[in-house]
């Protein structure tokens, strides 16, 4: 018989799968990821990919997020509307039958309902920055860029707004499938540019009335002139779609507020960028939460203590 309390947690999207192994403080003891994500699974499938990301480890609660919880995924767990805190969101965590391996349970995701838009995973890495930074609780504007970038806003421990922007999905279409991708590939090794990439940045910020779309063709104009060079296409580019991300929120906005960037340090690096000429103050940087998100929604939702009793019973012995 032991107390120790375990957990794994799953980070799971589209494109890969991370898990975590608790202790029974809330520390991860063990980490794994595999680019399985719900559109590249291994043969098997879901059970899988879950018995191979877990093996050797003690079987106990499972808690998920991210798109296995989408109609795509293993099983949907619906949409929690706003204002959510972790409270509302452990509510909505479904168990999925279908795994007989573990007590597995998905964690919705949040939607607004007018005008529509939808976010899953990135509620968990809030929840997981909120617990690490009880100051953000009161009134917090969160930046967490990515194929989908969010814009939220959390008043009192509750999501409250969340808006998206397609940056991510828009480079990658622009660069493969339009006329300012011929001959370049997104997947460059070419150094980064930091000089390019604030052009880009300025070039937007500037553009006034003509937005993104002219600023877009004016590009290709750049380099038929000859004034931009083809090496700095695809840092001029990010500078462009990143800085629309800037100029959109402070015309919604209507001012200039602090800011807490939440994902990967090179990428958030770009934002910072970013920040500082859009005028906003240094926003603070979190690496990556989701571990600590996860760990908090089990707790609210009292799986902690069934991860005991699973201990007790002897079935991690």
């Amino acid at each position: 018989m032991t107390t120790r309390a375990r957990l794994i947690g799953l980070d799971w999207g589209t494109s890969s799968l991370r898990a975590y192994l608790f202790d029974a403080g809330g520390i991860v003891v063990d980490t794994r990821q595999h680019a399985w994500g719900i559109r590249h699974l291994p043969e098997g499938d879901y059970p899988a990919a879950l018995r191979a990301i877990t093996s050797g480890w003690p079987p106990c609660t499972i808690v998920a997020s991210g798109m296995v919880g989408s109609r795509q995924g293993w099983c949907e767990a619906p949409y929690v509307d706003l204002p959510a805190d972790a409270q509302a969101i452990a509510r909505g965590m479904v168990r999925v039958e279908a795994c007989t391996s573990h007590a597995l349970w998905i964690a919705p995701g949040l939607r607004r309902v007018r005008p529509a838009d939808v976010m899953r995973g990135e509620e968990t890495q809030i929840i997981g920055t909120l617990a690490q930074h009880p100051a953000y609780r009161n009134n917090a504007r969160f930046v967490l860029p990515g194929t989908h970038s969010k814009w939220a806003t959390v008043n009192d421990g509750r999501i409250v707004a969340f808006d998206t922007v397609m940056t991510g999905e828009l480079y990658a279409l622009l660069m493969k499938h339009s006329i300012l991708g011929v001959g370049a590939s997104a997947e460059s090794t070419h150094p980064f540019s930091h000089v390019a990439f604030v052009r880009g940045l300025r070039a937007i910020k500037e553009s006034g009335a003509a937005g993104l779309s002219s600023c877009l063709f004016s590009t290709r104009a750049l380099m038929l002139a000859g004034q931009l060079a083809f090496d700095d296409l695809l840092d001029f580019l990010s500078g462009l779609l990143i800085g629309e991300e800037f100029r959109i929120a402070l015309l919604r906005d209507g001012g200039i507020a602090p800011l807490c960037l939440i994902g990967e340090p090179l990428l958030c690096q770009r934002y910072l960028s970013a920040a500082a000429i859009f005028g906003y103050p240094i926003p603070s940087v979190i690496d990556d939460a989701a571990a600590q998100g996860l760990w908090q929604l089990a707790s609210v939702a009292g799986l902690l203590e069934q991860a005991v009793l699973h201990s007790y019973s002897g079935a991690d012995a």
